[in-house]
């Protein structure tokens, strides 16, 4: 996080030095081009009272054929329009995939353009999911993802 360096986010890296990012109702452009998305189905999602629910899922690919999964809660998200930004040089563009729910670098003034200095590591796998806090200790068990779990992150 550059305004916390001891802080490590995880967060999907779509923008190179110089690139050109941009977010309209919701779809990413990188360069002017469209990253291309497909509806997928729904993500299941309990709230903390248990109650379920939906969430719009598609399958993005990037430029270089890397594709992966982004949540879409909020058809209207503050974040789904935005201006274009332009990477500067030794500096990288990163978005989260649950894109109405992440402060990513389209929030300028706490996350913004990431330097290459603060870069620390790439995400390999999930470990471990639960759908409720960890705080909740005696929720673990009935809210462990194991379909998640030992998840290699680069399909």
């Amino acid at each position: 996080l550059p305004t916390n360096p001891r802080t490590d986010y995880i967060k999907r890296l779509v923008g190179l030095p110089g690139d050109r990012i941009q977010v309209r109702e919701g779809v990413l452009s990188i360069n002017g081009q469209v990253v291309p998305r497909v509806k997928q189905e729904d993500f299941e999602q309990e709230q903390p009272d248990g109650t379920p629910i939906a969430i719009t899922r598609y399958r993005e690919t990037l430029p270089n054929g890397v594709s992966y999964d982004v949540l879409d809660s909020m058809p209207e998200g503050p974040l789904d329009n935005t201006p274009v930004y332009t990477v500067p040089a030794d500096h990288y563009f990163f978005m989260g995939d649950n894109r109405d729910s992440s402060q990513d670098s389209r929030v300028l003034e706490v996350v913004g353009y990431v330097p290459l200095e603060n870069l620390v590591g790439r995400a390999e796998i999930v470990a471990v999911s639960f759908r409720q806090s960890l705080l909740k200790i005696w929720s673990w068990p009935a809210s462990f993802r194991s379909n998640r779990a030992f998840t290699d992150l680069h399909h």
